[in-house]
């Protein structure tokens, strides 16, 4: 790795960790910059603004969330389709709890999500997938009470439950509200993509 994008790096780490303590909205460059020991020029030189930041943090999440958007839209019924879209995200937001529930909570974050046009229109299909299984408002409904439920639950109040239980409870919680039925044979996703 490169001294540029090692200091790349050192700054979104710092962001993830500031963001996660004081929240997207509550953490300025300037923080960051403290929390390094560098100048806030030094930032500059490689992130303009806070949003260019988050798009750094998020992208590597957005990557994945693509990926099992893909997989899931490939699937042959609504139900299918909800199930693996499901399934992929509570795996991708156990995987990166503190980070998805900080963000997920922040009004400042799903402003910016809503203004990058990519990412508006991925989490645009991921509420479709869910959604369709109940056509209409009471799909939809549904669909952004998985989600928003999703990102609370794997937030600080049970940072200690086992990453296995944790992505079990909401996958079975996720289901009953969307109103599918468990798969005959229920695996866990994203231990596939764990490193």
């Amino acid at each position: 790795m490169t001294a540029v994008a090692s200091t790349r790096q050192r700054l979104i780490d710092a962001a993830i960790a500031l963001f996660i303590r004081h929240s997207f909205a509550g953490t300025s460059l300037q923080m960051i910059a403290d929390e390094l020991g560098f100048t806030k020029a030094a930032i500059y030189h490689h992130f303009r603004t806070r949003e260019q930041l988050l798009a750094a943090v998020l992208e590597p999440i957005f990557d994945e969330l693509r990926t099992i958007v893909g997989d899931a839209e490939a699937r042959r019924t609504p139900h299918a389709r909800a199930e693996a879209m499901l399934s992929g995200y509570v795996a991708l937001a156990v995987r990166n709890r503190p980070l998805v529930a900080v963000l997920a909570a922040d009004p400042s974050v799903a402003t910016a999500l809503q203004e990058h046009p990519n990412w508006r229109e991925l989490i645009d299909r991921q509420l479709r997938l869910l959604a369709d299984v109940d056509a209409g408002p009471a799909g939809q409904i549904k669909a952004a009470m998985v989600f928003a439920g999703i990102a609370g639950a794997v937030g600080p109040m049970w940072a200690n439950d086992d990453d296995d239980a944790l992505y079990q409870h909401l996958v079975n919680a996720g289901r009953r509200t969307l109103g599918l039925r468990t798969p005959r044979r229920t695996t866990n996703p994203g231990k596939e993509h764990t490193p």
